[in-house]
Protein backbone atom coordinates (compact mmCIF):
# COMPACT_ATOMS: atom_id res chain seq x y z
CA UNK A 1 0.00 0.00 0.00
CA UNK A 2 1.50 3.36 -1.15
CA UNK A 3 2.65 6.05 1.11
CA UNK A 4 -0.75 8.18 2.42
CA UNK A 5 -0.52 11.80 0.61
CA UNK A 6 -1.24 14.84 2.77
CA UNK A 7 -3.87 17.04 0.53
CA UNK A 8 -3.40 20.14 2.06
CA UNK A 9 0.21 20.35 2.09
CA UNK A 10 0.04 19.21 -2.14
CA UNK A 11 -2.57 21.69 -2.61
CA UNK A 12 -0.54 24.46 -0.99
CA UNK A 13 2.23 23.45 -3.12
CA UNK A 14 0.46 23.38 -6.18
CA UNK A 15 -0.73 26.78 -5.31
CA UNK A 16 2.91 28.22 -4.78
CA UNK A 17 3.67 26.67 -7.73
CA UNK A 18 1.06 28.74 -9.44
CA UNK A 19 1.50 31.87 -8.09
CA UNK A 20 5.68 31.59 -8.26
CA UNK A 21 4.71 31.08 -12.20
CA UNK A 22 2.51 34.28 -12.58
CA UNK A 23 5.18 36.38 -10.55
CA UNK A 24 8.11 34.84 -12.89
CA UNK A 25 5.22 36.64 -16.05
CA UNK A 26 4.83 39.65 -14.16
CA UNK A 27 8.38 40.01 -13.54
CA UNK A 28 9.29 39.50 -17.29
CA UNK A 29 6.67 41.80 -18.46
CA UNK A 30 6.91 44.63 -16.15
CA UNK A 31 10.17 44.87 -14.52
CA UNK A 32 12.88 47.23 -15.11
CA UNK A 33 16.46 46.71 -14.82
CA UNK A 34 18.78 48.79 -12.93
CA UNK A 35 19.89 50.61 -15.53
CA UNK A 36 16.66 51.48 -16.64
CA UNK A 37 15.87 52.25 -12.90
CA UNK A 38 19.10 54.96 -12.93
CA UNK A 39 18.33 56.73 -16.27
CA UNK A 40 14.56 56.93 -14.88
CA UNK A 41 16.11 58.65 -11.52
CA UNK A 42 18.51 61.02 -13.61
CA UNK A 43 15.72 61.99 -15.88
CA UNK A 44 13.67 62.94 -13.13
CA UNK A 45 16.20 65.04 -11.12
CA UNK A 46 17.57 66.85 -14.63
CA UNK A 47 14.00 67.84 -14.78
CA UNK A 48 13.02 68.86 -11.00
CA UNK A 49 16.98 71.01 -11.12
CA UNK A 50 15.40 72.32 -14.99
CA UNK A 51 11.82 73.44 -13.29
CA UNK A 52 14.06 75.20 -10.10
CA UNK A 53 15.95 77.42 -12.84
CA UNK A 54 13.04 78.74 -13.96
CA UNK A 55 11.53 79.47 -11.36
CA UNK A 56 10.22 83.55 -11.36
CA UNK A 57 11.62 85.32 -8.12
CA UNK A 58 9.16 86.42 -5.51
CA UNK A 59 9.45 89.63 -5.83
CA UNK A 60 10.33 90.21 -1.72
CA UNK A 61 13.95 91.48 -2.02
CA UNK A 62 16.29 92.53 0.94
CA UNK A 63 17.52 95.15 -1.26
CA UNK A 64 15.33 98.20 -1.46
CA UNK A 65 17.15 99.00 -4.63
CA UNK A 66 16.32 95.83 -6.63
CA UNK A 67 12.82 96.44 -5.75
CA UNK A 68 12.97 99.90 -6.49
CA UNK A 69 14.13 99.01 -9.96
CA UNK A 70 17.82 100.13 -9.60
CA UNK A 71 20.70 98.11 -10.48
CA UNK A 72 22.17 96.21 -7.65
CA UNK A 73 24.96 97.82 -5.47
CA UNK A 74 23.47 101.25 -5.98
CA UNK A 75 21.78 103.21 -2.88
CA UNK A 76 18.07 104.38 -3.00
CA UNK A 77 18.17 108.28 -3.01
CA UNK A 78 17.09 109.85 -0.34
CA UNK A 79 16.21 113.55 0.10
CA UNK A 80 18.50 116.34 1.58
CA UNK A 81 18.91 116.86 4.97
CA UNK A 82 17.57 120.22 5.85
Amino acid sequence: MPDPINLRAARKARDRAEKRATADQNAAKFGRSKAQKVLDQAQTEKSARDLDGHARDSGASADPAASAGLPAGHPPETPPQP
